[in-house]
């Protein structure tokens, strides 16, 4: 008996509950009237940051330059210039520090007097004469294979031969 009582109350309440919402208004549907929005309204909900605006361009701002009115150095002449001539300076100095070292090993091998020398330790360290006359061989060729590289691509670049020289 109670359980037949139970399920009747029971039925009952479910009956009555999709029977009172669908008597109460939804939520928004209380008002009759539509609303619309101005851009001013949605400015002012924009600004307090409770919506935000997809596709809406801001005529206000600088637009970015593209790309191309940005600054490309691979196509500054200038640019090539002072790498060459930075690379030309340090060729300059190598290749004349392995002569100094190689006039010294000379005066060395002959008995002269010896009055210069070479700091070696510059990231590598010449134990024996001939591994730091290598070590400033490869020095040498390593500045030259930069210098190299940045002439092809100057070429690539459609730079004429006199840029590298500064001219």
């Amino acid at each position: 008996m109670i359980r037949y009582l139970y399920a009747v109350t029971l039925g009952f309440v479910s009956l009555a509950i999709p029977l009172r919402a669908a008597n109460r208004p939804h939520v928004g549907t209380d008002r009759q009237n539509p609303v619309v929005w101005t851009n001013e309204d949605l400015e002012r909900l924009h600004g307090l940051g409770l919506i935000s605006i997809v596709g809406q361009i801001d005529q206000d701002k600088p637009k970015p330059p593209t790309l191309h009115e940005e600054y490309v150095q691979t196509q500054d002449p200038e640019w090539y210039a002072d790498e060459a001539a930075g690379l030309r300076d340090e060729l300059e100095h190598r290749r004349a520090e392995l002569d100094r070292y190689r006039q010294g090993l000379q005066d060395a091998r002959s008995l002269e007097d010896m009055r210069s020398g070479i700091d070696l330790y510059d990231g590598d360290v010449g134990i024996t004469p001939e591994a730091g006359l290598e070590i400033l061989q490869r020095r040498v060729s390593e500045t030259q294979m930069d210098l190299d590289a940045l002439e092809d691509l100057a070429r690539r670049n459609d730079m004429s031969p006199g840029t590298l020289r500064g001219q």
